[in-house]
Parts: structure tokens; C-alpha cells; sequence
């Protein structure tokens, strides 16, 4: 208890996390978010020391943030030794907000969804161990979905975390253990009240969207899970996004222990939709699969991803990386915002202001 005492006291002094925050200022503006995914809190993660060199307004953790047995007590454990991380307790110091969202490993066992018989005391932990506060809106409703919206208008960065947990149905696999696209029209990733609620949170005004799942969304080849195991809901994502005529939507995702770009062209979203896997913080698992999304190499080292939002260049855009615990850059792409609507809005918009240079 004084272990868990401790961390929270830290966590309310050092950083502002999900669901403890009051509404975000309009003049909190955005420009670097950090985001990762895949930490062994048993092992050393110098990385967390690169991300809190790099002085992000925003760090996002996407998922097994911890790994544990599967019981409440394990899990209780795990939580308990990441509070303690030398590197971890870096990080607490030097993020001014963090929002964090859940896997397998942290929400039960390997692959676990809506089945999960202690999905009740994952949630618990989780709230806990992130200083949630008591009357916060992930504590009224199943998951720990939430959304968060940071900036002033023009400016304007709207992180959406989804919980692909709690409510998300079996996969279907065959006979000889091979996971196959589960097709039952009843089967879900999200839930009816998270779908509803996603569909309302994108029609709120963003000029950036960061959209976190912490399984892939765009690879469909692996073995693994990924959004593709349901090809309905995965549908069901691209159209949900399209309808809403949310502008500025980019993926981040985790899970995959390397880290990697896809980019997909759907005409439901009617603009390129961008997907950065950052995997793992300090696990990562040497190797490359087959995706025909991809954009450029496999980063196969311990990674860390990057959003750095160029709102003030003659033409914004997000540049989207990869680093190493040097911080070395292993990937990179440049997204001009523009690209990231839909044609006939983009047609519609008014030219962005011309920048000039102090003289």
C-alpha cells in the first residue's frame, strides 16, 4: 500500500492523466505527442528517457504497460513494480499530460477480450494506478474508452482512446489453430455504446485527430490479432470515420513488438488514412510480415513513436517517426494536413494563411 501510495502521490504532483485532468484548456496547444507501447516493467526501458528528453506536450501509452499472470493479484504487482521503474518514474517527471489505454497483457490473458472473468478488477487497477479521478466518465461505464481534446480552434488536437478490449468478441479459428476473419454479423470489436460514442466524439471540431487502437488497424496478413480478424468492424471503422466527415484522422497502434507505417487509401474515409505501430517500448522482437500497407522498413529495435504537429509551416503537417532508445530517427513521413480530408472538403476550404519570416 505505501508503494501504491507513493505512486500516486507522484502522479498527482508530476503529470496529468486520463480522466484526472479538468476540461483542457483552449490555449493548451499541441505539437509533440509521444506514443508507445509494450513495456516489461521488469526490465530496464532507457528509451522512457529519450521520450522524456524530447519534452512531448503528450504521451499516449497504447497498451501492455505492464504484463502479468492473468489474476488480479499479478496484475495488482505489476502495476506496483512499474511505479517503482527507475526509467518510468523519468518519464512521470518530465510528461505534463498522459493518457494510457489497455491491452491483453494489462486487461488479462494473451489475446483476452469481452470473455475476460476479471475484466471488472483489470479496470479497477488501471483507474487506480493512473490516478483516475472518482467521478471521472470512464468509471460510470463499461471499458476505459475516452477522448480528449487539446488546443484552440485552428490549432485543434482531439486524442480518441478505444478500448478493444471489454467488449470484443472471440475470433474464429479453425481447425488446425489457424485464426480465420470472423464474419458473424453479431460479432464486435467495440460494443454499441463505444460505437455510438465514437461516432459522436468525430463529428466534435478537430483539426487533428489521433485515433489509438491498441491492435493494428490497416495490416491485414499477419497471423496476429488485428482489426482484419473481424472484417465487418474493421469495415465498419473506415465508414464510421467517412460518415462523420471527421478531417485529420491518424492511427497509432501498438501490440506488434516492432514498429512499422502503413498507409491505406479506402474510399469510406475519402482521404489517405496513416497508421504508426510503435512496438515495443523495451521488448522489441526482432523480424518483418507481410503487409502491403506498409511504408517504408520494419523497425525491428525498441522503439518509440512520434506525432510533431508543424502547425506554423507554409504548408502544416504532422511528421510521423520512429526512434530508438538513442534517439536515432528509424522511420519518418511527412503528412501535410491538407491531405488529410476529404476531397470535396479540402476543395472547399480556404487556402491556409501565408506564413512570412521575421525580419
Amino acid at each position: 500500500m505505501l508503494v501504491r501510495r507513493a505512486v500516486a502521490a507522484l502522479l498527482a504532483v508530476s503529470v496529468t492523466v486520463a480522466g484526472a485532468a479538468p476540461a483542457p484548456s483552449v490555449d493548451v496547444v499541441i505539437e509533440r505527442i509521444a506514443v508507445g507501447s509494450c513495456l516489461n516493467q521488469t526490465k530496464p526501458a532507457p528509451i522512457l528517457s529519450t521520450v522524456a528528453k524530447a519534452k512531448p506536450n503528450l504521451v499516449v501509452l497504447m497498451g501492455d504497460n505492464v504484463y502479468h499472470d492473468g489474476t488480479p493479484a499479478g496484475l495488482h504487482d505489476a502495476y506496483a513494480t512499474l511505479g517503482t521503474h527507475p526509467d518510468f518514474v523519468k518519464l512521470l517527471e518530465a510528461a505534463p499530460l498522459l493518457l494510457a489505454v489497455w491491452d491483453d497483457h494489462d486487461y488479462g490473458d494473451d489475446d483476452a477480450g469481452a470473455e475476460n472473468p476479471h475484466k471488472v478488477e483489470a479496470k479497477r487497477e488501471l483507474l487506480a494506478f493512473f490516478g483516475t479521478a472518482l467521478d471521472a466518465e470512464r468509471r460510470d461505464r463499461d471499458g476505459v474508452y475516452v477522448a480528449r481534446t487539446f488546443g484552440p480552434p485552428g490549432r485543434r488536437v482531439q486524442v480518441i482512446l478505444l478500448d478493444t478490449r471489454w467488449f470484443k468478441s472471440a475470433p474464429t479459428v479453425s481447425l488446425t489453430g489457424k485464426r480465420t476473419p470472423n464474419e458473424d454479423p453479431a460479432a464486435t470489436m467495440l460494443g454499441e455504446a463505444q460505437w455510438t460514442w465514437l461516432a459522436e466524439t468525430l463529428r466534435q471540431p478537430a483539426d487533428v485527430r489521433v485515433l489509438v487502437s491498441s491492435t493494428q488497424v490497416i495490416p491485414t496478413e499477419h497471423r496476429w490479432e488485428k482489426w482484419s480478424d473481424f472484417p465487418r468492424e474493421r469495415a465498419r471503422l473506415l465508414r464510421t470515420i467517412g460518415e462523420s466527415g471527421a478531417s485529420g484522422v491518424v492511427l497509432v497502434s501498438g501490440d506488434r513488438h516492432r514498429g512499422e507505417l502503413s498507409m491505406l487509401e479506402d474510399p469510406a474515409v475519402g482521404y489517405p488514412l496513416w497508421e504508426l505501430t510503435s512496438s515495443s517500448l523495451n521488448v522489441p522482437i526482432p523480424g518483418s510480415e507481410a503487409n502491403r500497407f506498409r511504408r517504408g522498413k520494419v523497425v525491428e529495435v525498441a522503439n518509440v513513436g512520434f506525432l510533431e504537429i508543424e502547425w506554423g509551416a507554409p504548408e502544416p503537417r504532422v511528421v510521423l517517426s520512429l526512434r530508438d532508445p538513442a534517439g536515432r530517427v528509424q522511420l519518418e513521413e511527412a503528412v501535410p494536413l491538407a491531405s488529410l480530408r476529404a476531397r470535396a472538403a479540402a476543395l472547399a476550404a480556404p487556402p491556409p494563411p501565408a506564413v512570412t519570416s521575421p525580419e
